[in-house]
């Protein structure tokens, strides 16, 4: 269901009765931990122009791992970030 770069993949799946009797599966709720608390790998200045998914890809080798810049930063919104000038905490994968 989901790929292993995926922010949800190594959730656990579970299934839910709803009060109408329908069994739904899902995945559990993801906690993220405080961006603070995460092992940072690098720090990049985000220049005119740039998208987080290209940061990602640089950084990381991998652009659907935007998310984890997300994390570090504190951010549900990724566009958010792409602010010329503005410093963003690379975690370690």
């Amino acid at each position: 269901m989901f790929t292993p770069d995926s922010r949800y993949f190594a959730l656990e799946t579970v299934q839910a009765t709803l009060p109408d009797g329908r069994t739904v599966t899902c995945k559990r709720r993801r906690i993220v931990p405080p961006g603070a608390s995460l092992a940072v790998l690098t720090e990049v200045t985000v220049a005119q122009g740039d998208r987080l998914d290209n940061l990602t890809a640089r950084t990381l080798g991998e652009p659907t791992r935007f998310w984890q810049i997300c994390d570090a930063a504190d951010a549900l919104d990724p566009s958010d970030l792409i602010d010329p000038g503005r410093r963003l905490r690379v975690p370690q994968p």
